[in-house]
């Protein structure tokens, strides 16, 4: 299998990574944006995510911020209608 090189696929990439996180693990989100300790309560799946994310894309495409954007894209501003103090 060759490794992703363009940009658009590795961010499609990322973004598909996060809404399955964000969909296998709802009730962890919700209580994770209601608590703000979101990243605490996701770590195991955003570490299992972001390494199969770089496994797939090149290493510049890896050591980029394409994965942490699709984090705040899909992960928490997605969450927007979750009542949080952090809003």
């Amino acid at each position: 299998m060759s490794l992703i090189e363009n940009r658009d696929q590795a961010r499609r990439l990322a973004r598909a990574i996060i809404s399955d996180v964000a969909l296998y693990n709802k009730e962890k989100v919700e209580q994770g944006i209601k608590d703000d300790n979101i990243f605490e309560v996701l770590q195991d799946q955003l570490t299992e995510g972001r390494e199969h994310f770089q496994s797939r894309v090149t290493k510049e495409l890896a050591d980029s911020n394409i994965f942490d954007i699709a984090v705040v894209d899909v992960l928490i501003k997605r969450a927007g209608k979750i009542e949080s103090t952090i809003w």
